[in-house]
């Protein structure tokens, strides 16, 4: 008789479970809009255990400038995949005060497991950061170069 209440508090703990290890759709939660260089992005925010794991899987579609912040406890190695998610996706890894740590191009319905370079306690997963990181990239070089242009024409 001492193992039956051990027994029944792991079965109803695996029974409170079940929803989440059963998720057949996507998760909607609660949103904040985040701004990044001139985008806006509404990102769902994915704070607990539960929510970081279901993450964006399920989703046929995603409207533009949405994604998903993943807010972590304590900074550490955060480490991400595909399993059930249908869109291919970017996830950028960033540091307390919001600087991109590395971002990770994320190929839809995989096991490959993409990681943070270095402890971080957030995680931006939506699709085209990759691209926008570029365009942003771009933007600068351009910049330079117009100001280089300036200071070089004779007076």
């Amino acid at each position: 008789m001492t193992y039956i209440k051990p027994l029944a508090t792991v079965a109803l703990a695996l029974l409170a479970a079940l929803p989440a290890l059963a998720q057949d759709g996507p998760q909607k939660l609660p949103g904040t809009k985040l701004t990044v260089g001139f985008h806006l992005i509404n990102a769902e925010v994915a704070s607990t255990p539960e929510q970081r794991a279901i993450g964006l899987m399920h989703r046929p579609t995603m409207p533009a400038n949405d994604g998903m912040l993943f807010v972590f406890e304590r900074p550490g190695q955060q480490c991400f995949w595909m399993k059930n998610t249908l869109l291919p996706l970017s996830i950028a890894f960033l540091d307390d005060d919001g600087t991109v740590v590395n971002i990770e191009e994320m190929k839809p319905q995989t096991l490959d497991s993409h990681c943070s370079a270095k402890p971080v306690r957030f995680a931006r997963d939506e699709p085209g950061l990759v691209q926008q990181a570029r365009d942003q990239a771009g933007r600068e070089d351009q910049r330079r170069a117009v100001r280089q242009q300036v200071v070089d024409q004779p007076a």
